[in-house]
C-alpha cells in the first residue's frame, strides 16, 4: 500500500525536512507541496492525494478554511500540522472536518502512524488531547468564532439509547476498549456501535462525533 501525501505549509525549509522524512519510508509517497491553502486547493484538482499534511497558521488562505473545502468535497483526508498542542486553529480545523492534527516536532514514527491511521479512516487525536481541547474551546468559544450548523442530517433522535451512551463516551474521550469496560461490552460490540453512529450521522470519523456532540450539547466541557 502506497500513501499519496501532499504537504501544505508556508514555510519552504519545513516542507522539505517533511518531503525528505516521508520520503525515506517506502510505503509514503509525496506527491506535491503547496504553501498556502489557495495554492493547495489548485494542486488538489491536478493530483491525487489521499491524506493532505496541513499547517494551520498560513498567510492567505488559513489551513482551516482549505481543511473546509476539502472536506465539504469528496476530497482526501486532512491531518493538521501545529506548532501548539492545545491551538485554537486546531480545534477549528476538527470542526471543519479535519481528522486529526499532530504538533510538528512529532517523532518520526508517530508522523508515519498518523498518516497510515487517517489513511485508513481513523481519526488522530489522542483521548487525553481531545478532552483538553473541547473543555477549552467548547465551553467558553471566542465571540468572533463562527459555530458551524448541524448539518442536515446529523439528527441524534435516531441514535437508539445505547448508542446515544456510547456517544457520550465516545466525547468524553474514551477509547473504544474503556466504553467496552464502562458499559461490560466486548470491545468489537463497541466498535459496531461506533461505526453505526457515524453512519447515521454522517460523520467522516470519531473526532467529528465528539465536536458534534459537544456543539449540541449531548455532552458539556467539563463532563466526566
Amino acid at each position: 500500500m502506497t500513501i499519496r501525501v501532499v504537504l501544505v505549509d508556508d514555510q519552504e525549509m519545513i516542507r522539505a525536512g517533511f518531503r525528505m522524512i516521508l520520503e525515506s519510508r517506502p510505503e509514503i509517497e509525496v506527491v506535491g507541496e503547496a504553501d498556502d491553502g489557495d495554492t493547495a486547493l489548485e494542486l488538489l484538482e491536478t493530483v491525487r492525494a489521499d491524506v493532505v499534511l496541513m499547517d494551520v497558521r498560513m498567510p492567505r488562505m488559513s489551513g482551516v478554511e482549505a481543511t473546509r473545502r476539502i472536506c465539504a468535497g469528496d476530497g482526501p483526508r486532512v491531518l493538521i500540522l501545529t506548532t501548539f498542542d492545545l491551538d485554537e486553529y486546531a480545534y477549528d480545523a476538527l470542526r471543519v472536518g479535519a481528522s486529526g492534527f499532530l504538533v510538528k516536532d512529532a517523532p518520526l514514527n508517530d508522523l508515519v502512524s498518523a498518516i497510515t491511521h487517517v489513511h485508513l479512516g481513523d481519526a488522530v487525536v489522542a483521548p487525553s488531547t481531545t478532552r483538553r481541547l473541547l473543555d477549552r474551546f467548547a465551553s467558553d468559544p471566542p465571540v468572533a468564532r463562527e459555530r458551524r450548523p448541524v448539518p442536515e442530517g446529523h439528527r441524534l433522535e435516531e441514535l437508539t439509547p445505547r448508542e446515544h451512551e456510547v456517544l457520550r463516551l465516545v466525547a468524553r474521550g474514551l477509547s473504544n476498549a474503556e466504553i467496552a469496560r464502562e458499559l461490560v461490552l466486548s470491545e468489537g460490540t463497541v466498535k459496531t456501535h461506533v461505526g453505526r453512529i457515524l453512519a447515521k450521522l454522517g460523520l467522516r470519523d470519531r473526532v467529528q462525533a465528539v465536536v458534534l456532540a459537544y456543539e449540541t450539547g449531548l455532552v458539556e466541557a467539563g463532563d466526566r
